[in-house]
């Protein structure tokens, strides 16, 4: 698979990308780049041609079905201007911490704070890694508590106020941190942490835990059990408790209380811990508008995401606006004549 290049598929800078993308129509052209790269493809007939309509939207050679570019996308029917999305997925993927909420209302001058939560948490939505892309070789896996306040009880393993999550972090040799995976857990049963373990770790592989009895029968499960005080671990000492997932969690936190000021409900703690392991995964990626163009990538292929999909509790109807919506299509249809720098033709482009 051809892989983008900086300058000819995506921007390099934000300056380029503000010289890229200036209008709606500039950015409807992109995701329609990303989304069709040869030709219009019917996504009811699988059809390869038609032609553009006058409104925008292509017509089907086969079954005259008619689509826009954001139709079946995250793009659908959305009344936020295709710049704005573009301006908040630049910010989302340049910043180092990502961005809340609140600071892109006021950066982008969106009218409505719900409107910029519910720009990311579509973006979030696209960051859920396949579950093929598994960890392997040696992975520490262990719980952790997020959110809340208050002492742990006793027993240390769950607290009323905070969430239980699993991680898992691959550890490299001699040294270094790999990949990370984390997710909610219901409990710290055996079921439920042998399932995050099957979920995000390739079988074969050798799991390293402490002697909680939720771990015990991964070996039964196709892989290496070892505890850690059987295990050395990047050169620690065996009565250091699992170092390597505390760093993670430790990460997760601050990130947390930072970035969002730990304003983050329990419902909604998957969409941030899938942020913050698409980050911490990419920690060592310093290219900006590769990352921009698999997140755009990523929205073209994915489903729509409604709004009340996304809220915990179900407010009331506002009463929609008197202006005429033009039925989820950008604010501008129009389409410059000059070439776009990521529809270069492949022959001109420097080996």
């Amino acid at each position: 698979m051809e892989h983008p290049r900086a300058d000819m598929r995506y921007p390099h800078s934000f300056v380029e990308f503000q010289s890229w993308f200036q209008t709606d129509g500039d950015c409807l052209d992109y995701l329609e780049w990303l989304r069709w790269p040869v030709g219009f493809v019917c996504p009811a007939c699988a059809h390869t041609g038609g032609w553009r309509l006058n409104d925008g939207r292509f017509m089907c050679g086969r079954c005259g079905g008619r689509k826009s570019v954001t139709a079946g996308t995250i793009f659908e029917r959305t009344r936020t201007p295709l710049l704005v999305w573009f301006t908040a997925c630049w910010l989302f993927v340049s910043e180092k911490d990502g961005i809340s909420a609140l600071h892109l209302q006021r950066t982008l001058a969106i009218g409505s704070y719900q409107t910029a939560w519910a720009i990311l948490h579509r973006l979030r939505s696209l960051l859920v890694e396949p579950i093929g892309e598994q960890l392997g070789g040696r992975v520490v896996v262990d719980e952790a508590n997020i959110g809340g306040s208050g002492r742990r009880p006793s027993d240390g393993r769950a607290h009323s106020n905070k969430t239980l999550i699993g991680i898992a972090i691959e550890v490299l040799q001699p040294k270094g941190l790999g990949r990370c995976r984390m997710r909610p857990l219901t409990d710290s049963s055996a079921a439920s942490l042998h399932s995050f373990v099957t979920d995000f770790v390739a079988r074969g592989s050798t799991i390293i835990t402490d002697s909680w009895s939720g771990y015990c029968g991964l070996g039964q499960c196709g892989y290496v059990h070892q505890l850690h005080c059987q295990a050395v671990v990047s050169g620690v000492r065996p009565e250091e408790p699992l170092p390597e997932a505390h760093r993670v969690a430790s990460l997760a936190k601050r990130w947390l209380l930072d970035t969002h000021q730990g304003t983050v409900e329990r419902a909604h703690l998957a969409s941030y811990l899938n942020e913050f392991t698409f980050r911490f995964n990419r920690f060592h990626s310093h290219n900006c508008g590769n990352t921009f163009c698999q997140v755009l990538s990523l929205a073209v292929m994915h489903k729509p995401v409604r709004y009340k999909d996304l809220v915990v509790e179900q407010r009331s109807r506002i009463t929609p606006p008197t202006e005429p919506v033009a039925n989820g299509h950008p604010l501008s249809q129009g389409y410059s004549t000059s070439d776009r720098p990521w529809r270069t033709p492949k022959s001109s482009e420097k080996s």
